[in-house]
């Protein structure tokens, strides 16, 4: 079969739509016609972290399955997905101890590779890998059944999209890596698709203060919209203010989900917060291994601060997109106002130029819907 699907062709290009030949799913493996996909930073970190290319680009997204391969038992046909672009095997080390986001399954992140081995996309009879091994910006994609959490079928498309990345990313690294309780203080570095969310999950876990660091107007400003106390352009403009209103402490907890982290920002988290305080780092450089953490270790060390990586916020997708999609139709978090702006596939590009300029919260590719 054929599908369109947009795709990075080397480092630092811009995104192609391209027409790709597709497989039929393998053992274990299912066919997802996608409705909807966001645009996420990660995305644009892969022009320069992808092992090979062309990859097939997107991993946050939602769709309906068309077809399952021999043995699925996950899913069916006709069935509401969302796209975990941590496959969840469920009986790896970390399944099995509740780190399911570390799920060795993921070992395939940057080349897309399924788990059966090989690759369904094919370009001119090479065999092209789908971020995450997934690849949500196309309009047929075949992936692993543990890539796939089943859905309520009558919850919106663009809320089962937005919580497979952005919002699980940024809501648990706030309850689960910054462990953020009633009364504590909070600083975000950095509100776009996962900061926002960040700075609902604080707000929403009563914290004493929210404060939200961002160079961009319009990010400030709905910031303030979700409920954060202070908002700064700059670490500098927030350090003199943000260390008076916590009576010369520093917040316990800062949450970094900056688009490009740099060890200037890092440096600036790790000023900002108290003794004893936490520093969570959800977001990450373009360049895999450069270095963004350089830190007075002696500081570290006498001030007991503590530096925390997250992937995925510390979230298991089986359990929490259902969790996060049930407080949305409850009304305890606002998915609506999370959206800036819908493209077609076709305007991947705009909408990546928009997400870059500080003009997006988060944008969605919208997939023909027949």
């Amino acid at each position: 079969m054929k599908t369109r699907a947009a795709a990075l062709t080397g480092p630092d290009l811009a995104w192609e739509v391209l027409e790709f030949d597709l497989e039929d799913p393998h053992p274990g493996e299912v066919l997802v016609r996608m409705k909807v996909a966001g645009l996420c930073h990660t995305d644009k970190h892969m022009k320069y972290s992808a092992v090979a290319y062309p990859l097939v680009a997107g991993h946050e997204g939602a769709g309906v399955v068309e077809a399952v391969g021999e043995g699925v038992t996950r899913v069916a046909v006709g069935d509401h997905v969302a796209c975990s672009w941590i496959p969840i095997c469920g009986v790896c080390r970390f399944c099995a101890t509740g780190q399911s986001y570390l799920c060795d399954l993921g070992a395939n992140q940057l080349t897309g590779e399924l788990a059966n081995g090989g690759f369904r996309f094919h370009l001119n009879g090479v065999g092209v890998g789908g971020m995450s091994a997934t690849g949500t910006f196309s309009e047929l994609m075949v992936v692993d059944e543990r890539s796939l959490v089943r859905v309520d079928p009558w919850i919106p498309w663009e809320w089962v999209s937005l919580v497979t990345c952005s919002v699980a990313t940024g809501w648990g690294s706030v309850v689960y890596a910054g462990n953020v309780r009633a009364g504590d203080s909070v600083a975000v570095f950095g509100c776009g698709g996962i900061g926002s969310n960040s700075v609902s999950a604080a707000v929403n876990a009563n914290a004493d203060l929210v404060a939200v660091i961002d160079p961009v107007e319009f990010k400030r400003s709905f910031a303030k919209q979700l409920g954060a106390d202070l908002v700064f352009s700059s670490a500098d403009e927030a350090h003199g203010e943000v260390i008076e209103r916590t009576r010369g402490a520093g917040v316990d907890v800062t949450i970094v989900t900056a688009g490009v982290v740099n060890s200037e920002i890092v440096r600036a988290a790790f000023d900002i917060t108290r003794k004893g305080g936490t520093i969570v780092l959800t977001g990450v450089a373009d360049h895999v291994l450069e270095d963004t953490i350089v830190l007075p270790g002696t500081i570290l060390t006498v001030f007991s601060k503590r530096i925390v990586g997250t992937l995925y916020g510390g979230c298991n997708p089986i359990a929490d997109i259902p969790r996060l999609l049930n407080m949305a139709q409850h009304g305890k978090i606002n998915l609506d106002n999370l959206v800036t702006k819908r493209y077609t596939l076709d305007q991947i590009n705009e909408g990546f130029e928009d997400m870059l300029s500080g003009r997006n919260i988060r944008g969605l590719i919208v997939h023909d819907q027949p």
